[in-house]
């Protein structure tokens, strides 16, 4: 299927592992043009090597900084004052008990989790309207609706960016501008994958067992009894980037393998 996406330009922030390098490779795939984004240059430049190796016609531009900083949405805004596509893919995550959870640490990933997407937005927003075209898209997670009792902090985070998509969408009525946020479950990325193989070594058991009980005990909810890869993630992001997407619109799009009970 052709998406429709040569010549757009997409911002992914955090797209040099995970979900957000999947996002990036998907959307330079289809003929975008793709900021990648990381916090050193030699992590962005990896990410551009890689990406080119299966596709060597890729159009990729280079944007190392730390959009946890107000002063990094400043220096994006100058070097690129208009794109198509705001992916607001940025996130960490921490595992703590809420009585351990200080206030900076509240801070600080309210932060990287969601002030880095309201300040984007509030650069790009406008100027697509203007343009009479874009697509704003925030990364956020089953967490957002199934709270994590293991990091409360994050799973906060995650349900602002979903209330932060529905009100932005509510002043794009009547234009081609879209803002949605996608709800991604349980995935297969770097550090899960580091988890597990970590987790197999000290209990002497396989990765493949250390999965099958995660989803067993920790989210037996799932229908896919397994972790998504960043891939299938972002094969549904690269769709809600595209045009063929207009009618989609508000929406908090799930792509969690079943964890959440729910018909809507």
């Amino acid at each position: 299927m052709n998406l429709k996406l040569e010549n757009k330009t997409a911002l992914v922030t955090g797209s040099t592992a995970g979900i957000g390098f999947a996002i990036a490779r998907s959307l330079a795939a289809e003929g975008a043009r793709v900021i990648i984004n990381g916090r050193s240059e030699a992590r962005v430049s990896e990410s551009i090597a890689s990406i080119r190796q299966s596709h060597p016609n890729a159009k990729l531009e280079l944007f190392a900084a730390n959009f946890t900083s107000a002063e990094a949405v400043v220096e994006a805004a100058r070097q690129f004052p208009s794109i198509d596509i705001l992916i607001n893919n940025l996130g960490v995550y921490e595992v703590k008990s809420f009585e351990q959870i200080t206030d900076e640490n509240w801070r600080g990933i309210i932060e990287t989790n969601f002030m880095s997407g309201v300040r984007l937005s509030r650069h790009y927003l406008p100027r697509m309207k203007a343009a009479k075209w874009g697509r704003i898209v925030f990364i956020s997670s089953e967490s957002a609706i199934n709270i994590p009792v293991e990091m409360i902090h994050y799973g906060v985070t995650k349900t602002m960016q979903v209330a932060l998509a529905r009100g932005l969408a509510e002043t794009t009525a009547g234009t081609a501008v879209t803002v949605n946020s996608v709800l991604a479950g349980p995935t297969r990325s770097e550090g899960v994958e580091k988890f597990l193989t970590e987790m197999a070594r000290t209990r002497n058991i396989t990765p493949g067992e250390i999965e099958q009980e995660f989803f067993r005990t920790a989210r037996p909810s799932s229908l896919l009894q397994r972790f998504a890869t960043a891939d299938e993630v972002a094969a549904l992001v690269t769709f809600v980037a595209s045009p063929l997407s207009s009618a989609i619109n508000g929406a908090a799009l799930r792509v969690e393998g079943g964890v959440v009970r729910s018909i809507s």
